[in-house]
């Protein structure tokens, strides 16, 4: 049989495998999945280039089928910039959203506890 001053030293034991496991876990990235600034800054740039390749397409696309050089160019450039930098802010306003839902998730402190 077992006695008091044995499960004493058994429960002593467990909390000290508990405290040594928790020590030992890996520390989590503070970020997790989310994109990091790099990626974030590479896609925003990917997204106003593209913007004005298209436009500069369709515009000297239009300017070569009605032989009317700059002017469809001149258009499109400013339409694909335009375009660009609407998608950029809208990749920017959807990081923006994902990191306050999470912080108001995690609580106040930030640290979720």
């Amino acid at each position: 049989m077992v006695s008091e001053a044995d499960r004493a030293r058994l429960a002593a034991l467990d909390e000290r495998i508990a405290k040594a496991k928790g020590a030992q876990e890996p520390v989590s990235n503070p970020q997790g999945d989310h994109y990091s600034q790099a990626q974030l800054a590479w896609r925003m740039v990917i997204e106003l280039v593209a913007g004005l390749t298209i436009g500069f397409g369709i515009g000297y696309g239009l300017d070569w089928a009605f032989g009317t050089m700059p002017v469809f160019l001149v258009l499109f450039i400013f339409a694909g910039l335009a375009a660009g930098v609407k998608t950029m802010l809208r990749s920017a306003r959807e990081v923006q959203e994902k990191t306050v839902a999470e912080a108001t998730k995690r609580g106040e402190d930030g640290r979720g506890r």
